[in-house]
């Protein structure tokens, strides 16, 4: 089974600040010397004019049938942030890896999605997190990560009605975290991914329950 690895990454996708200046020219005026007439000369001054940003929540959009890959700035910046939660603890960087709820909502066919990801899935995304970073032991910033694998080929494009879904999705087994610590080569894995428009991300870290 072949699999696609992404080489160690510690990038993060940071986004604001400011446009480019612009140039605005003030009212022009003018200077008579004799019988002729001196062009004025324009006043400029230079102004800042902030950027506008707008951030689209992508669980709102629609799905699409677009398969996901792993080189990606947005797969590469989900996995440094799900580093950064295993090494520090902190499970906060990780979650925009995480499967969003707008789409949760979307394509799970279940009286209360809300309720189950806010009560199951993001409980036990944070636990795994903590449990993955106690056994770093306790020099945790010791870790480097190396690589991810994800079997592609393994994808399967899941349809409405199976595991509960009104919504289809790909979904993938098997994808692991490599790194090094204290000279060995170590692994942990990511139990279950699923796609939502042409992106992968995490809904089960170390075990489906």
């Amino acid at each position: 089974m072949a699999v696609a690895v992404v080489a160690a990454t510690a990038l993060w996708l940071s986004s604001g600040g400011s446009g480019a200046p612009r140039t605005v020219t003030a009212g022009a005026t003018s200077t008579r010397h004799g019988t002729g007439t001196t062009p004025a000369v324009p006043a400029t001054t230079t102004t800042a004019v902030p950027a506008t940003t707008t951030t689209v929540d992508p669980g709102t959009l629609p799905q699409t049938h677009q398969l996901p890959g792993t080189t990606d700035a947005q797969f590469q910046a989900g996995v440094a942030g799900l580093w950064q939660a295993v090494v520090t603890g902190n499970p906060a960087p990780a979650l925009p890896f995480f499967f969003p709820l707008s789409a949760y909502i979307q394509v799970k066919g279940i009286s209360d999605p809300v309720h189950d990801y806010d009560t199951r899935l993001i409980p036990d995304f944070e636990q795994d997190i903590a449990t993955l970073h106690a056994a770093l032991g306790p020099d945790p910033a010791a870790a480097q990560f190396v690589s991810v694998t994800v079997p592609e080929r393994a994808a399967e494009w899941i349809l409405p009605g199976v595991e509960y879904n009104k919504g289809s999705y790909y979904r993938v087994y098997g994808s692991a975290i490599h790194y090094t610590l204290d000279g060995q080569a170590r692994s942990f894995p990511i139990v279950s991914m699923i796609s939502w428009r042409g992106e992968w991300y995490v809904v089960h870290l170390s075990s489906i329950r």
